[in-house]
């Protein structure tokens, strides 16, 4: 199984978004040296005082500086606030300071009303769906110096090293984009964390509507990843416990507050009790919000779960209060699924 991650830059309590983006940068090192496959950051706005992952371009720049072989792309940037040249000069620029290892995730999300109109972005589209698929090959073509003879924008060129230009991935939530993945011929990594019960119907229809791109970064066969919240500890108990921050930052969600991390030990006051550890075998349709366990348990767990839609990578995203928890909790995930390092 290969295993990646996906780092939201969370601000520490009573600190700053330089000690959120330091800690990006050490778990980006952390996860090469125990042999990821890539680290990607995320991008949210507004919430600013808690996530510090706005801007995944400028953030993966200084990543790039401070790694040396691990790919490094957007978990994901959202494509309907930009202009799709814009975004392919980013990572053409991104290829040139790390050549060859640069994913460019595109995907698509709309904040709060506010931050939209401070974005400049309509929240009504006629058909988003088209209108996200044209922007994305657009992207592509862009970074693949695709557009024919004659188009408007065939003397438009991006930056670019002389190694493999950056890898498009296509993100989302649900069966609508994994068929833009499909139709596009592109990857597709999904986010089981935010809507896991679609995870399987969206596989399928990715699958059943999957045709070789014509496209520069297009593959001729399906391919994916599958995004996971799961925290490890060192037994099934403690990762429980930590499991509770995940579970209780959910529940405040539902009441509107977005972007929070609570303690565990807040997190545990919330919910009222500490979380059941997640079983080491989950019954058949059972997908949790969030799983957690041993490094034994939760390699057999995330087992299941990328047996359940066909892949063979999982890219693990978390909610911890805690930097050290969290780099402890990699750590043993990359133990209990054997990876060798590098």
């Amino acid at each position: 199984m290969k295993l990646s991650a996906v780092d939201l830059s969370p601000v520490p309590e009573g600190g700053t978004a330089t000690e959120a983006y330091e800690q990006t940068v050490e778990a980006a090192q952390q996860a090469e040296r125990l042999g990821f496959e890539r680290f990607w950051v995320a991008e949210h706005h507004g919430m600013a005082e808690t996530l510090a992952g706005t801007t995944p371009e400028v953030l993966l720049g200084s990543l790039a500086a401070e790694t040396e072989s691990i790919r490094l792309g957007s978990g994901a940037v959202l494509l309907n606030h930009y202009s799709p040249f814009k975004v392919a000069e980013q990572f053409g620029t991104l290829d040139g300071l790390a050549p060859g290892r640069i994913d460019a995730g595109l995907g698509r999300a709309n904040g709060s009303p506010a931050a939209d109109r401070a974005l400049g972005t309509s929240r009504r589209v006629a058909n988003p769906d088209e209108d996200h698929a044209e922007k994305i090959e657009a992207v592509v073509s862009h970074l693949y110096d695709e557009y024919p003879d004659g188009h408007a924008y065939s003397d438009l060129e991006v930056p670019s090293s002389d190694a493999e230009p950056p890898v498009p991935w296509v993100l989302g939530s649900s069966p609508a984009s994994a068929s833009i993945a499909a139709e596009l011929g592109l990857r597709f990594c999904f986010a089981a964390f935010i809507r896991p019960e679609m995870a399987v119907r969206s596989f399928e229809t990715y699958r059943e509507q999957f045709r070789p791109s014509e496209l520069g970064g297009g593959i001729d066969e399906p391919e994916g990843i599958v995004a996971v919240n799961a925290v490890c500890a060192d037994s099934d108990e403690a990762a429980a416990r930590l499991r509770a921050v995940a579970e209780a930052s959910y529940k405040r969600m539902q009441r509107g507050v977005v972007g929070t991390t609570p303690s565990v030990e807040e997190a545990i006051d919330e919910l009222g009790s500490v979380p059941e550890p997640t079983p080491s075998r989950l019954d058949d349709g059972e997908w949790p919000r969030a799983i957690s366990g041993s490094p034994e348990t939760l390699s057999g767990l995330l087992g299941q779960l990328t047996d359940r839609v066909g892949v063979d990578e999982v890219m693990i995203q978390h909610v911890l209060g805690d930097h050290e928890d969290a780099l402890r909790s990699h750590e043993l995930l990359a133990e209990g699924v054997g990876l060798g390092g590098r």
